[in-house]
């Protein structure tokens, strides 16, 4: 009865990981429109930008959102597929 009462109140585990996840998506969503503006060059560019600000100390974190939608437009040219936003 406790722990029905304690999932009422708080959600399940899963529950509490996709709200947590949703920021993520989100944020990765709010690069779409800039990263799709970009030319086939600039996106593989993209790659060595990365790992040049994870070498200047760049969390992981901080990048991570950016590089998801990289990886998202990437597939959509050239497998003309989008991932959805729960694959991400």
């Amino acid at each position: 009865m406790i722990i029905k009462l304690m999932k009422k109140i708080f959600g399940s585990r899963n529950d509490r990981l996709i709200k947590r996840m949703a920021k993520t998506v989100s944020e990765i969503n709010s690069f779409e429109k800039e990263i799709s503006l970009l030319d086939n060059q600039i996106l593989k560019e993209k790659t060595e930008e990365f790992k040049k600000r994870l070498s200047n100390d760049e969390k992981l974190e901080h990048i991570l959102p950016e590089a998801f939608a990289v990886v998202r437009e990437a597939g959509k040219r050239v497998l003309g597929m989008r991932h959805f936003d729960v694959q991400l």
